[in-house]
């Protein structure tokens, strides 16, 4: 058959795995392994593969570590709740405008739908009409 996968390939299989579950760690914890990352005696890689972590969570939490520690430029761990708090109350204040004025809204019209009003309260169509 066209366009399926052949039974049996492996590569093809990969596809076919159930994603990880999302898993959430302790600020010690990775504190933790952000230690272990900066003594050097293991590669990044290795401890990931230790902790049955991904290497790309890991490296994210040393660049983390880095920023919170001055080391590199970045939104510190602080900033970055505080940024992500006030996302939440943006779009909650959003949201609670949006109920409250939306149904004092006229509906947006399509153009070409209708007559606009302009300054003098005439419609722009009927003039248009007139001149032809």
């Amino acid at each position: 058959m066209r366009g399926s996968a052949p039974e049996g390939c492996p590569s093809c299989r990969a596809w076919e795995r159930k994603p990880r579950p999302h898993r959430s760690f302790t600020p010690e914890f990775k504190a933790e392994i952000v230690e272990l990352c900066r003594r050097g005696d293991r590669s990044v890689g290795q401890i990931a593969k230790d902790f049955y972590l991904t290497e790309i969570a890991v490296r994210l939490w040393v660049g983390q570590a880095e920023v919170d520690s001055g080391e590199r430029d970045g939104l510190t761990s602080n900033e970055r709740e505080e940024l992500a708090a006030l996302r939440r109350e943006n779009r909650r204040l959003r949201e609670t405008w949006r109920s409250s004025i939306g149904s004092r809204l006229p509906s947006r019209r399509r153009p070409g739908e209708g007559a606009s009003v302009h300054r003098g309260g005439e419609a722009r169509r009927s003039q248009c009409q007139a001149r032809v």
